[in-house]
């Protein structure tokens, strides 16, 4: 049987140092140990601002790093104004999530990376490209993820696998081309998919024969034959498949 959890375990607040004690305690809008501003727990502290979302604002320059950042979840918009040079990231990633996209120009350059992650996620799209470069590849790659696909060129060479990735998936068909080259098979293997079938005989050749394989899907028939004799057997068998040969009739080719 679980024991009880004791109250010696459970942070609790002092309740005359309280100013609402008179307001919150008598009505049942705050308690001891479950439901306090005061108390160095992010649990009752966010039960406290969650029940009195009116007295959030008078924290959000409060000395307890958490308390500002739970404050800034319930404070008035126009109030956090106030909070957005706060030294704490906790409090900035806070603000993050809260502030309308206008304003998040500000952290664009914000040296905690989820800052910046969240302002990539929520920023206007056309000033998407002020985080284009980045350091983090997580912030490239929410923006790759948001950028109109005619705007990605400037990422087909991302040092990052996943943010290239991204782009050779979102990429118009038209300038699949620019890709072909990447020195990774996961790139090849999108772009041997996704490019048109003249041009996917291009891949057929390619040293990972999972891209050959990709290519041999759709690229023209009669570029095939080569392929008869791959090393790979699935590679050969999609080939006569698409070739409507039989084995035997491979042989006697």
């Amino acid at each position: 049987m679980t024991e009880p959890l004791s109250s010696s375990r459970v942070p609790l607040g002092d309740c005359s140092l309280c100013r609402f004690r008179g307001k919150t305690l008598l009505t049942g809008r705050c308690m001891l140990g479950d439901t306090c501003v005061l108390a160095e727990s992010g649990r009752q502290i966010d039960r406290f601002f969650r029940i009195n979302p009116q007295y959030a604002e008078q924290f959000l320059q409060d000395a307890f790093w958490e308390r500002r950042a739970i404050a800034v979840r319930y404070a008035p918009l126009a109030a956090l104004t106030e909070v957005m040079q706060d030294e704490d990231e906790v409090v900035r990633r806070a603000l993050a999530y809260r502030l309308p996209a206008h304003q998040l120009l500000a952290f664009i350059n914000d040296p905690d990376r989820e800052v910046r992650m969240t302002v990539a996620d929520r920023i206007n799209p056309e000033n998407l490209e002020l985080l284009a470069n980045d350091e983090d590849y997580i912030v490239r790659l929410t923006v790759v993820k948001r950028l109109q696909p005619g705007r990605l060129f400037r990422f087909i060479k991302d040092p990052d696998l996943q943010v290239r990735k991204v782009v050779a998936e979102r990429l118009p068909e038209v300038s699949l081309g620019l890709m072909k080259s990447d020195n990774d098979p996961e790139v090849r293997r999108i772009i041997a998919r996704r490019i048109a079938d003249e041009e996917a005989v291009d891949f057929l050749q390619d040293e990972d024969w999972l891209v050959r394989y990709t290519a041999t899907q759709h690229a023209p028939a009669s570029a095939l034959a080569p392929l008869l004799t791959d090393v790979e057997p699935d590679i050969r068998a999609l080939t006569r498949q698409r070739l409507n040969k039989s084995p035997t009739e491979e042989t006697d080719d």
